[in-house]
């Protein structure tokens, strides 16, 4: 009989534990959020793994604390930063609106840079007692995620700016913006070598210098038309500054949440270049209006304007109509009364169905949540290649909001800026009636050929004023 037995259960054993429930708890969050049905228990798991590292790692901390000031300082700080932080979080949960999800997330993002950037900066400064290779691999941690959260911290704060028209939304152009881009990670990667056999505080200074600069230049050079893009892949940057960041702690959590949420950005990055028939890499060169040039002021013809009347009474008269909503519903509000729209024109026997493009909005699922919050039934929102074979034939398409995703000149123009991008085709129904305040190209800054067509008619004016309008003439 074996004389060994188990250890007596220590206070990092105990916090190791909880730490991979907790992540046990994040992977069936994400398989949940994967689901409409799920969807509701997926964000139930998340909160339940969160509130169990939360108090796994205050734990820790009050076990280490116990008897000493150094600590108990520790502690304290601990709970200031959960107690301001928490009150800023829900703060800005209670008070933005979906419209501002985009600009919100992206700044979050920033802040897991910067929380990289500071461990990483606190692995140099209190670089732990280690020899040969051992020390080798924590200056490459050190230097490699300093570099990561650097990136993240200023290419969120640009996509910030930019969802936010704080800042103009089309592409930065320097005199050899790609070169300056591949420069800038070769010198990252002799900088590293450098760190790693020396690791000096000059080299720390210069590699976060020049993160920061390269992360600010990326998002710069990224036209409006892949944003989505951009804040799917920032978001795949803050999971890998966050694994970096555990690495650095030791934090066995943190390494998993960070590549759960890098290796999930990266491949929904991945889906919405395929969505849009693009390259990442292009993507990450410039974006949208670069390579291929504009036909924004060719002469398309005159539009023709209808009014909520006349567009009720076609409705009226529709056996199948579908709705594409965009960004405009968002700025709008206009989820609820399209919602009740869909409703009476369901009760008066007319198929209707909305039709979602994957890349709709400025943010991955910014639809389909609007329409879940006003309540519309999950199994009549398709997406684009569910809805697309259907549209010819269908009697109205109500575009609200929407532009660059209806755009026929992606498959049509060979010299447009969104040439091969995949859109729904609308303009192959009988009748497509556009909302639309203006006008004005999207925020690609691409003209739509689509509001010219003789099928097409525009109601302009803000869209849940319109929609409410044509419920009245109902």
């Amino acid at each position: 009989m074996s004389d060994t037995v188990a250890g007596p259960l220590t206070a990092e054993s105990i916090a190791g534990a909880a730490y991979i429930v907790a992540a046990l708890l994040f992977i069936l969050s994400l398989a949940g959020l994967s689901k409409h049905e799920k969807a509701k228990a997926g964000v139930i798991y998340g909160i339940a793994g969160m509130i169990i590292a939360l108090a796994a790692t205050i734990w820790l901390t009050l076990q280490d604390a116990w008897g000493t000031t150094h600590a108990l300082t520790g502690l304290g700080l601990l709970v200031a930063a959960v107690l301001v932080g928490g009150a800023i979080g829900l703060w800005r949960a209670r008070v933005v609106e979906m419209t501002g999800m985009p600009e919100l997330i992206a700044l979050l993002h920033s802040f897991v840079g910067l929380a990289a950037v500071l461990v990483g900066w606190n692995g140099h400064l209190e670089a732990p007692a280690l020899t040969g290779a051992l020390n080798d691999i924590h200056h490459a941690e050190v230097f490699i995620g300093v570099f990561i959260g650097a990136v993240t911290f200023t290419g969120s704060i640009v996509a910030f700016l930019k969802l936010s028209a704080r800042m103009k939304s089309s592409p930065l152009m320097l005199p050899g913006k790609n070169a300056i881009n591949l420069c800038a990670l070769a010198a990252f990667v002799a900088l590293t070598v450098w760190y790693v056999n020396d690791s000096q505080l000059w080299l720390l200074v210069v590699v976060t210098v020049l993160a920061l600069g390269l992360g600010w230049h990326l998002v710069a050079s990224i036209g409006g038309g892949d944003m989505p893009v951009v804040v799917s892949m920032l978001n795949s940057y803050s999971g890998w500054a966050a694994a970096a960041a555990g690495f650095l702690l030791n934090n066995d959590l943190l390494i998993i949440t960070g590549a759960l949420v890098g290796s999930s950005g990266a491949y929904l990055s991945y889906i919405m270049c395929k969505a849009m028939n693009r390259s990442f890499v292009s993507v990450i060169a410039g974006g949208f209006g670069i390579a291929a040039p504009t036909t924004a002021d060719a002469d398309h013809g005159e539009h023709r304007e209808i009014t909520a009347e006349a567009t009720a009474e076609m409705l009226t008269n529709a056996s199948t109509v579908v709705i594409t909503p965009g960004y405009g519903m968002a700025v709008a509000q206009a989820q609820y009364p399209v919602a009740e729209l869909a409703h009476q024109l369901r009760e008066r026997g007319v198929d209707v169905r909305f039709g979602i493009h994957p890349v709709a909005g400025r943010l991955p699922g910014h639809m389909n949540v609007l329409l879940a919050e006003a309540k519309v039934p999950y199994d009549i929102v398709l997406e684009m290649d569910e809805i697309n074979d259907d549209l010819d034939g269908t009697s109205v398409v109500l575009v609200i909001g929407a532009n660059d995703t209806v755009n026929p000149a992606a498959a049509e123009d060979p010299g447009s800026p969104i040439a091969g991008m995949p859109v729904l085709r609308v303009w192959e129904a009988d009748n497509v009636v556009v909302f639309k305040r203006s006008m004005a190209a999207g925020y690609a800054g691409v003209q739509n050929p689509l509001f010219f067509r003789d099928n097409s008619q525009m109601l302009f004016g803000d869209a849940k004023q319109r929609v409410e309008d044509i419920l009245k003439a109902f």
